[in-house]
């Protein structure tokens, strides 16, 4: 895993997610455009992850991501 998230035992659990999603939304604005498929795809190559992370479970993260940088998001 990334340097600034340590490993866990348990790859199912979502826990990093949503942190992983908010330092690349915060770090690479652009990123906040991206399909769950294509966030998938960032996070194992940037090695923020060993493995792809389930497409559905990233794409939760998103959605909750997204209503914390853009407040009017979650009210859509």
């Amino acid at each position: 895993m990334h340097r600034l998230y340590p490993a866990n035992p348990n790859p199912r659990d979502s826990r990093d997610k949503l942190p992983m999603i908010r330092v690349l939304y915060s770090r690479r604005p652009e990123t906040q455009e991206l399909e769950p498929w294509e966030f998938q795809m960032l996070l194992w190559s940037l090695n923020y992850t060993d493995h792809l992370l389930p497409e559905d479970e990233i794409a939760a993260a998103i959605e909750v991501a997204r209503t914390h940088f853009d407040p009017d998001e979650g009210a859509a």
